[in-house]
């Protein structure tokens, strides 16, 4: 463990001649590209209120933008997949994120992703993240426990997955509550069962050696740390709710339609009953 912190510290960093070119870079591609307005956020979310917007899909849109994106106070699911973004600041005011795909994009710097405190789950493949240095701004998300940097079924990778081989134990090191890497569980990681199993197995290493009766027994220690079997009040996830109101409301008008057809077919039929009845035909 100690060799793997001492290898994520000597990360490599950035030239000043290479951070220049990118700045210039990012500052040239956004001279196009479609900007994220209040417009195409409440048609995309259907909410009246950005403050009302708690999941949002913006996939593929061409967005080089992000616009007014930080008036969604409130946001926690977001999805800009497959645009042209190269520059996150309004997302610095997302304190409710949880969830974030930039997968297929143009990012190179990721400090205002710093400020997301309540972040994940996180996925950066398919952008211009040259080396691991470019993370150390994430340390501070403790809440993070899913990064994926490279995605094996579509290809899609960060220049630093090839320049940096042994990137998964250095992202291991900088980020103790990772849980999955590229989509892959982080061994020995994020599994309560499993230290459970491993601590278990320590103490009876420590009864099945040879003693020999001169050593002072040593006091039982708690296999979990204290509070771990109390029963946890289940938080109540806006995502849910908010699915669960959208399904609602699309079955109710569900019913609204089957009854207005139901009404249209009798119609129909009352029609069709008095146009074949043989007093109505007129010789």
């Amino acid at each position: 463990m100690e060799g793997r912190r001492e290898g994520a510290e000597e990360l490599p960093q950035d030239p000043p001649q290479e951070q220049e070119d990118e700045d210039e870079e990012e500052e040239e591609e956004e001279e196009g590209g479609v900007r994220i307005t209040a417009q195409l956020l409440k048609a995309s979310s259907g909410e009246f209120a950005l403050e009302s917007i708690l999941l949002l899909r913006l996939r593929g849109r061409g967005i080089a933008h992000l616009g007014c994106l930080g008036d969604c106070a409130n946001l926690e699911w977001l999805d800009l997949s497959g645009n042209a973004i190269t520059r996150l600041g309004p997302l610095a005011a997302l304190k409710a994120l949880a969830v974030l795909n930039l997968a297929q994009n143009r990012v190179a710097r990721l400090e205002p992703l710093a400020s997301c405190h309540n972040l994940q789950s996180l996925n950066l493949a398919g952008n211009r993240l040259g080396n691991l240095a470019r993370l150390r701004c994430l340390s501070g998300l403790r809440r993070l426990e899913s990064l994926r940097l490279r995605d094996p079924r579509t290809g899609i990778t960060n220049p630093l997955c090839a320049s940096a081989p042994a990137y998964r134990t250095a992202l291991a090191a900088m980020f103790p509550s990772l849980k999955s890497i590229d989509g892959e569980r982080v061994s020995g990681r994020g599994s309560e069962l499993y230290q459970l199993c491993r601590d278990l197995d320590s103490s009876l290493g420590h009864g099945a050696g040879t003693s020999t009766g001169t050593e002072a027994p040593r006091a039982a220690q708690p296999w979990v740390e204290a509070g771990f079997w109390e029963a946890r009040a289940p938080r109540r996830s806006s995502i849910v709710e908010e699915a669960y109101r959208q399904f609602s409301e699309a079955l109710r008008e569900c019913r609204e339609l089957g009854r207005r057809a139901d009404d249209s077919i009798a119609q129909a039929q009352r029609a069709l009953g008095t146009r074949h009845d043989p007093g109505s035909f007129v010789f």
